[in-house]
């Protein structure tokens, strides 16, 4: 069944130093010290040591549920808070694809380096630092997956994927094809439905995209965090046609029968640091 979900509600475009200047730079791609020297926005320092990792995020949608907080805390480690906004904690469903992931020193490798990614994620936190608790990630890239697996300990799965776009829309498939994974399915959809902006401090939207560090679990069970670097993120309003989702089941969790909040975002820069054990 074909569900089409609009969403065209969003703050103002905040009249930011330098955010015109980002959004006419979105097609081209910034150095590291660029990236890092854009800083201010943050709630707490970028990290210092040297970055790991940098890539390009690309035509990415946002999709975020409300859910009740007792029904995801089971589902994440006791030494992370589970993040709630307004008494609710956050389910997203997040389709884009990635371009020019690269180790640091190194040039990025056609054919490995570009691929469709698709996450489902909650919001969590550990020593006032709010963050990312993926329960999976999909991944159009047999290499990346297990790297991803081994030096980060993310829980990333093989799939069958495609991402094309035509003019501002997107048309995105991913069916999880991981030897013994629990099933997962996108198709659909998606375009921007109205002007950029900047989420503001204390809104909804700042306290779903704007988030420095991703945490995951090792095979021991301890918790780290992975630090990430990025500009304040370009969001604008979005409308989806979904055609499948079935990407909570592997959780355990029903999705209430509501719209997603959306959003869309053309482009950002990343940079990634290696993962540290909490406490660390």
């Amino acid at each position: 069944m074909k569900t089409a979900w609009k969403r065209t509600t969003g703050s103002p475009f905040t009249e930011r130093e330098g955010g015109k200047a980002y959004l006419r730079g979105m097609k081209r791609t910034p150095g590291a010290e660029e990236i890092l020297n854009n800083s201010d926005h943050r709630a707490y320092p970028a990290p210092t040591g040297p970055w790991a990792l940098s890539m390009s995020w690309h035509d990415l949608l946002f999709m975020h549920w409300p859910v009740p907080a007792d029904e995801l805390r089971p589902l994440v480690p006791p030494a992370l808070n589970l993040d709630t906004f307004d008494g609710d904690a956050w389910l997203g469903v997040v389709p884009f694809r990635m371009s020019g992931v690269r180790p640091r020193f190194l040039p990025a490798v056609p054919g490995l380096s570009g691929f469709p990614e698709l996450n489902l994620r909650t919001y969590v936190s550990a020593n006032e630092r709010p963050g990312i608790w993926f329960f999976s990630l999909d991944a159009h890239n047999p290499v990346a997956v297990r790297l991803a697996r081994a030096t980060f300990h993310l829980p990333y799965f093989d799939a069958r994927m495609s991402s094309r776009k035509e003019g501002d829309e997107i048309s995105y498939r991913s069916i999880r094809t991981h030897r013994g994974a629990a099933p997962a399915e996108f198709a659909g959809r998606y375009r921007p439905a109205g002007g950029p902006f900047e989420s503001r401090p204390g809104s909804l939207e700042n306290f779903l995209t704007e988030r420095y560090c991703l945490y995951a679990a090792d095979g021991k069970g301890n918790v780290r965090r992975g630090d990430i670097h990025h500009r304040l993120w370009p969001l604008r309003p979005a409308e989806v046609e979904v055609q499948t989702l079935r990407m909570t089941g592997q959780i355990g969790v029903a999705l209430p029968d509501t719209p997603p909040l959306l959003h869309f975002s053309e482009r950002l820069d990343v940079l990634a640091w290696p993962p540290r054990r909490l406490g660390s």
